[in-house]
């Protein structure tokens, strides 16, 4: 799965230099060793700091700008992937980060974001909770006294973030991917995010192997941490 979401984000055609950034736990040498077989490059560092991560990473390949994509996207359209980095580009430098999520519109498992990286390099030097180090970019967007943020919603107006669950963290959400690639994989290598919403509307039933799980962000973990998340409290009418 993680091999084939490292080709869906190759695809993009701004996406430059991917790397998968894994810890150095050892728990993590099977990512090493399936990264070095498929000649991926990858990158090792706290297992708990992903902040320190990233920042790391960017030192190591002179990154002026870094795009944070989490692993558990395996169904990202590359598409997406170009239009939160060249909302970027064209703005630069008016913007120190951009995101597809502050606040989202598509289907979850298209998260994209883009920092510069004094910015990075800035959060690195000033976040102090735990959540703004485990999390890399909380501590951007939570202050946007001192960045500049920007945002790219889903040009058809509509907001399926919170009823079209594609990313993984349960048993039924692999199944449901699965299912997702067994019948668009064969046809098209580069199925897109169309070609799922056809699928399911074809196939309504598919939607149901991980419905139960529609709607659970991470954000709902840390509602009285974060500050600037009113979009999400929102949605899950929460005052």
């Amino acid at each position: 799965m993680l091999i084939q979401m490292v080709e869906r984000v190759k695809k993009a055609k701004l996406a430059g230099t991917v790397i998968v950034a894994t810890s150095n736990d050892t728990s993590d040498n099977i990512i090493s060793s399936l990264c070095h077989t498929n000649n991926i490059k990858c990158f090792r560092g706290s297992i708990d700091d992903l902040l320190d991560r990233h920042y790391k990473v960017a030192i190591q390949y002179g990154a002026n700008a870094v795009v944070k994509i989490p692993s558990d996207c395996p169904l990202i359209d590359p598409d997406i992937i170009d239009k939160v980095i060249e909302y970027y580009i064209d703005n630069h430098p008016s913007f120190d980060y951009v995101s597809n999520l502050h606040p989202a519109s598509y289907p979850d498992g298209n998260d994209v974001e883009i920092m510069s990286f004094r910015a990075l390099e800035s959060a690195w030097e000033e976040a102090e909770r735990q959540l703004e180090r485990e999390h890399t970019t909380p501590y951007i967007w939570e202050n946007p006294d001192k960045f500049t943020i920007g945002n790219v919603t889903w040009e058809t107006g509509m907001d399926f973030s919170m009823s079209h669950r594609w990313t993984i963290d349960y048993e039924e959400d692999y199944q449901f991917i699965n299912q997702v690639y067994n019948e668009l994989f064969p046809k098209n290598r580069s199925f897109s995010l169309t070609d799922i919403l056809k699928l399911l509307n074809d196939k309504p039933e598919l939607r149901l192997i991980n419905q139960e799980f529609v709607g659970n962000y991470w954000y709902m973990n840390h509602l009285e941490e974060l500050k600037n998340i009113t979009e999400y409290k929102s949605k899950l009418n929460i005052e």
